[in-house]
């Protein structure tokens, strides 16, 4: 009877902490406010402000075009290269054994130390962009699947093979419902990278984009542009984040 109670106060102490999470976060942003000055940061009122009426210019709308086409490419590339190598990878222990090391390793290389060559082998524009978001997402999403892979049962594989399933029958049926949540997961943690390369490219690589709106106002000193493309970028990777996180408790659940 007691747990049967408390268990409707835990989405209610949820529903609760959400706003007072973003309450605090307010609270510190007007204190940044406070002690910088305009001339650092804007305020939360005058930044959502700005934010709303720069929604209704076509010059943001097509600057956001660009930055999510150079993401649906940068997101499509490395989760097609990263599943199929982490699957690959896994089924094939001893290469998965050697390689994983060696991935971890090179995701640990800043990225922005191959800016020059990204540049000398896409020049600017939408391949460096997509390259930018493509080697920051594909090296999680591959040690995630890999990872998945390497901690199946054994005793599902042995059960396929003693059931003479084909590999297409195998992959099908056997491993891909196994391991497709940790890919999910694996997928989620890209999304955000990837998200953050391609930004990171408009920085160095496109005059056009949301990152290059916001190197634009760092250059020009204008703080109520930078702020609220800050805000609009940050707003919709938490929704974004939020949704994907949703599915993956639901895609365990049904596992």
């Amino acid at each position: 009877m007691s747990a049967a109670l408390a268990r409707p106060g835990r989405p209610r102490g949820l529903a609760l902490d959400q706003p007072l999470i973003v309450l605090a976060l307010l609270l510190c942003w007007q204190g940044a406010y406070a002690y910088a000055g305009s001339s650092a940061i804007t305020s939360p009122l005058a930044t959502i402000a700005y934010a709303a009426s720069m929604l209704q210019q076509g010059w943001f709308w097509s600057n956001v075009g660009a930055t999510a086409l150079a993401f649906f490419y940068s997101l499509v590339i490395a989760s097609l290269i990263g599943v199929l190598a982490g699957l690959g990878l896994g089924l094939w222990r001893f290469a998965g054994d050697v390689t994983e090391p060696v991935l971890a390793a090179l995701y640990t290389i800043p990225k922005v130390t191959l800016y020059p060559l990204i540049l000398l082998l896409f020049g600017l524009g939408l391949p460096a962009k997509v390259a930018f978001g493509v080697i920051h997402g594909v090296i999680p999403v591959t040690l995630f699947t890999l990872a998945a892979v390497k901690g199946l049962p054994p005793v599902l594989l042995r059960s396929a093979r003693a059931m003479r399933l084909s590999p297409r029958q195998t992959l099908l049926h056997v491993l891909a419902p196994a391991v497709l949540p940790e890919i999910f997961t694996g997928l989620r943690v890209g999304f955000s990278l990837t998200l953050l390369g391609v930004l990171i490219g408009e920085m160095f690589a496109s005059q056009k984009g949301m990152g290059f709106l916001i190197l634009n106002g760092i250059n020009l000193h204008n703080v109520k542009l930078t702020t609220a493309v800050v805000l609009i970028v940050v707003v919709t990777a938490i929704l974004a984040n939020a949704g994907l996180l949703a599915a993956d408790k639901r895609l365990r659940r049904q596992r």
